[in-house]
């Protein structure tokens, strides 16, 4: 891949940017720079915003079962290149080879699900509410919508927005992360290849200008929105505040709470991979895993014992199972988050920092123990290979260490108890629940999104309510 300066793609074409500023794109295990992304200002937002609304009126009115037909040629198109972007994925984000091709996959599923439409697009009808009245409930689309994705699954969770958007019959403009802007170059690629029509979807690259002028943008009629819950709350407010549909997944710190009568086998290996996996840059990751009652000590030797076995190196190699964070800037971060701990007293069991080289973003796996829920470590969401063991008493003070941490997105229970499973699945107020499950992840035919302060709107990306977000409801009642 050799060094290039990112283009947009809008209006069906590709289009060289007039901004001065760039971010380069560096592959985060060797350092190779890869690329620029220009810093789009709002001028070339709005160029790529107002191709999506010239697009929209003729877009709405394709029938959908044409529409699907768009994303049937996408998925085929995305399954024959799939390794492709996988590597891609590895390339400049750093994760495994096995990950990558595991986050190819989901994407690939959203596409899936999106070209279910002409059904799941269906409103409601009854006839004679009145005599003589009938009444109907339809689905219309609203116009241009717009997401702004993460660094942390590159290629994955644009397909949360786009493929439902289109489907409906609305235009769409996808911004990347300036960190991570080759998968969607790809991703784009081909859907020019699949025949979209010119506007219909739009690739605009930037950093903080872009994603101001897209929030208050009086073209865009909604939002979706991946990241911290300071961003997200950020994007929440302006975006509403600009009368815009917004749906904002925002940071996460998720619990995992293991039983005594867990099978603690494959307990342990779903929490650690949970922890470690993508190196613990995702919002599902397992941040604080709560033992209860004596089985502290088993889950504390096991999960040391496991982050042990983990090989950190480049993503592109064979035997790697942990690859590196995003940037130098990220690690000296989560360096920092380390360093807090221990400063407050934590018991730093496992020290990452040797395994913290020089010649990339490498972080071995960390595990304090002792961690109190007022400590930094307990506290704050550090998205890194970093995992706190909190224990308590009793399932009941388990769930009640998760309730006064103010985000929410997801949480498992490890157990052979069903009564045990019940209380927490009845009680735990993550909206992403796991029982026996190390990540809660929905899959693409499910909504996905968390509680309390890591999520800010109403309707969740994918599955069904991703219909409801990009559709409005018109009621037609009708006398003849």
């Amino acid at each position: 891949m050799a060094v290039q300066r990112l283009e947009n793609y809008i209006g069906g074409a590709w289009v060289g940017s007039q901004a001065t500023s760039v971010h380069r794109v560096d592959d985060p295990a060797t350092g190779e720079t890869l690329g620029e992304t220009p810093l789009c200002g709002a001028d070339e937002v709005d160029r790529a915003v107002r191709s999506a609304q010239a697009a929209y009126p003729a877009w709405r009115r394709v029938p959908v079962e044409e529409r699907v037909q768009y994303l049937f040629r996408l998925k085929q198109l995305l399954e024959e290149h799939a390794e492709d972007l996988a590597r891609t994925v590895t390339r400049e984000n750093g994760k495994t080879l096995s990950e990558s091709r595991g986050s190819v996959r989901r994407g690939i599923q959203m596409v899936e699900v999106a070209a279910g439409a002409p059904s799941l697009l269906m409103g409601q009808a009854l006839e004679d509410i009145a005599t003589g009245i009938d009444c109907e409930s339809l689905r219309q689309p609203l116009g241009v919508f717009a997401c702004i994705a993460p660094f942390n699954f590159p290629a994955m969770v644009p397909l949360w927005f786009y493929p439902f958007a289109v489907a409906c019959g609305n235009t769409f403009v996808c911004k990347p992360s300036e960190q991570v802007p080759f998968s969607q170059k790809l991703c784009f690629e081909l859907i020019h290849a699949a025949g979209f029509p010119p506007g219909v979807l739009n690739l605009v690259h930037g950093g903080k200008e872009a994603v101001e002028e897209l929030l208050a943008h009086p073209l865009v009629r909604g939002i979706s929105f991946v990241g911290s819950s300071p961003v997200a709350e950020h994007v929440y407010r302006t975006a509403a505040a600009h009368g815009k549909r917004v749906q904002a997944l925002g940071g996460a710190k998720n619990y995992i709470i293991v039983m005594p009568d867990a099978d603690m086998g494959p307990a342990l290996d779903a929490v650690a991979e949970s922890a470690f996996g993508c190196a613990g840059e995702r919002c599902l990751a397992a941040s604080v895993v709560i033992p209860v009652g004596d089985c502290h000590g088993e889950v504390r030797r096991g999960l040391v014992e496991r982050a042990r076995r983990l090989v950190v190196g480049n993503g592109a190699d064979d035997g790697v199972t942990m690859g590196p964070l995003i940037s130098a800037a990220h690690k000296q971060r989560v360096l920092g988050h380390i360093e807090r701990g221990v400063a407050e007293g934590a018991e730093l069991v496992l020290d990452g920092r040797e395994g913290a080289r020089g010649d990339g973003n490498f972080l071995g796996p960390t595990i304090f123990d002792s961690v109190g829920s007022e400590m930094h470590v307990a506290r704050e969401e550090i998205f890194g290979p970093v995992l706190c063991i909190q224990p308590a008493g009793s399932l009941e003070d388990a769930l009640e260490i998760t309730r006064r941490h103010p985000l929410a997105n997801a949480s498992s229970i490890f157990t052979a108890s069903g009564k045990a499973a019940r209380t927490f699945r009845y009680e735990v107020q993550a909206s992403m629940a796991g029982v026996n499950i190390g990540v809660a992840a929905p899959m693409s035919f499910f909504g996905f999104g968390g509680a309390k302060g890591s999520f800010f709107g109403d309707l969740k990306a994918h599955g069904r309510e991703a219909f409801d977000f990009f559709t409005d409801r018109k009621v037609v009642i009708s006398r003849w």
